[in-house]
């Protein structure tokens, strides 16, 4: 089974949610039938992609988050509820302190796990928790795709 890891940047106000859909159909369906998805829980990118990925493919969903699911933004929380029955795992990794070093650990735990990262980054944010996730890719051998949003 193919896994692929899904890092993305938090500000998506800029495209329209159709916009987002095309982009998921051209960059994500090639890697669906019969794979495993690692998501992180947060907004944006991650709450758009486990709507595409739940309402468009038959994949696994594994969502992962930091701390806990209650921690979550809204748009996050209310992203896992809406899909939950066909998310396969919630991870939960209970940080003691939600900041970037948690979620730096989250990113690290979804590509340990996975064959592969897709990321989304936004062009404006170089130092990013994407960029982050997409150069610990690289720094383990593993392909990744950049699709900037």
């Amino acid at each position: 089974m193919r896994s692929v890891a899904i890092t993305g940047t938090r500000k998506t106000g800029h495209r329209s949610l159709d916009e987002y859909a095309t982009i998921f159909g051209e960059y994500l369906r090639p890697f669906a039938d019969g794979a495993h998805f690692y998501i992180g829980g947060a907004k944006g990118i991650d709450s758009l992609s486990l709507l595409w990925l739940a309402g468009n493919t038959s994949a696994d969903l594994t969502v992962v988050v930091p701390g806990t699911v209650d921690q979550q933004p809204a748009e996050a929380r209310q992203a896992i509820a809406r899909v939950r029955d066909r998310i396969k795992d919630v991870v939960e990794l209970r940080a003691p302190e939600l900041k970037s070093a948690a979620y730096h650990a989250r990113n690290r735990w979804m590509v340990d796990r996975a064959a592969m990262t897709v990321g989304f980054p936004h062009h404006a944010e170089p130092h990013s928790g994407t960029w982050q996730t997409i150069n610990y890719t690289a720094e383990q051998g593993k392909p990744r795709l950049i699709v900037p949003v």
